[in-house]
């Protein structure tokens, strides 16, 4: 029987474990590996936020997925992978031989980018740890007046700082420090004014500069300047871990793993790259993988149409550089999620 290692409590990874559930595989034992039992899924979070849902709503029983699919859960993080070895090193010191990996590390963030942050800040990754401190800021801001500064300029980061503004009220002041640019620079002049007027309303002030460190009391500015914050809250992408340099895996101009058309290492078949993968592409051919059958190409993929919570159950669709706003979005949004 071939060992299927599972790495990353992601999404594409809760599409397989529900396909191996529906239709279990007599040649394959499953183990999946993640240091959460439970995902909050990323689009959700800032609905969860401005408490228009709660933690159950947004909330994806890994642990409750495993079990259906006749899988082991670890609930641990990689530190090391030995791809010729074929071995995977746990933090907890653990190891799991595989015959076949599949990698999805979405929530790996340097939390040493911007000094002082590790220590301060409130990172949004990993999500779980994110709402129980939201909850606490909210407990805070019941009896101060609060500075708080969502350093960021994705769209993830607009969203929060309106939902955070929505959800804190009065006693707090949300400012959003972009990075440099304006919200959404890479979009049309239209779609930017939309976007700016949205935060407007609900009372976000906008600030186009880098943040470069963070102590007790401030974020420090690019341009010199220093804002005043009692709570610095950081919306990062997720990066490649550390251990995939020393892995012996292939990798891709970006540090990542380099991959072909099935998902599959251009330098070792057994190991698969989920991040942009199909979850039932991946679940097919991960299935053919330790059944020995014929793999199928990933389709390619498609850029959705971005839509963008206000916080208030309105949101913006930004496709290109046509926007349109409106509670119609809200809902269409929250359907897609």
């Amino acid at each position: 029987m071939k060992h299927l290692v599972l790495l990353g409590g992601t999404l594409a990874h809760a599409e397989v474990l529900h396909a191996f559930a529906a239709e279990p595989a007599a040649s394959a034992r499953i183990t999946l590996v993640t240091p959460h039992p439970q995902r909050l899924h990323p689009s959700l979070l800032a609905a969860l936020v401005a408490a228009r849902y709660t933690r159950d709503d947004c909330a994806l029983d890994l642990e409750a997925l495993a079990r259906r699919a006749g899988a082991e859960l670890r609930t641990s993080t990689a530190v090391a992978v030995d791809a010729n070895a074929r071995t995977l090193t746990l933090a907890n010191g653990d190891t799991a031989p595989y015959d076949a990996l599949s990698v999805d590390t979405a929530d790996h963030i340097d939390r040493d980018a911007i000094p002082g942050a590790r220590g301060l800040a409130l990172f949004v990754q990993p999500t779980q740890a994110f709402a129980r401190l939201v909850t606490d800021l909210v407990e805070l801001a019941q009896g101060n007046s609060l500075n708080v500064v969502v350093i960021g300029g994705q769209p993830r980061a607009i969203e929060l700082s309106m939902a955070l503004q929505l959800r804190l009220g009065q006693r707090a002041r949300v400012c959003l420090v972009t990075g440099g640019s304006a919200p959404l620079a890479t979009h049309g002049e239209k779609v930017r004014e939309r976007v700016a007027a949205a935060l407007r309303r609900r009372g976000v002030t906008v600030i186009e500069d880098r943040c470069t460190a963070v102590d007790a009391a401030h974020v420090q500015l690019a341009g010199g300047a220093r804002h005043a914050c009692d709570a610095p809250v950081v919306v990062m992408r997720g990066g490649e871990p550390a251990w995939i340099a020393a892995s012996g895996l292939a990798l891709d101009a970006q540090g990542g793993i380099a991959a072909g058309a099935t998902s599959q290492s251009t330098s070792h078949p057994e190991v698969f790259a989920a991040g942009e993968a199909s979850g039932a592409v991946l679940a097919l051919n991960l299935r053919r993988f330790v059944a020995g059958g014929e793999l199928q190409p990933q389709p390619t993929p498609r850029t959705p149409p971005l839509l963008l919570d206000c916080g208030d159950r309105r949101a913006i669709l930004v496709h290109g550089d046509r926007s349109a706003e409106g509670r119609w979005v809200g809902w269409w949004k929250d359907r897609r999620d």
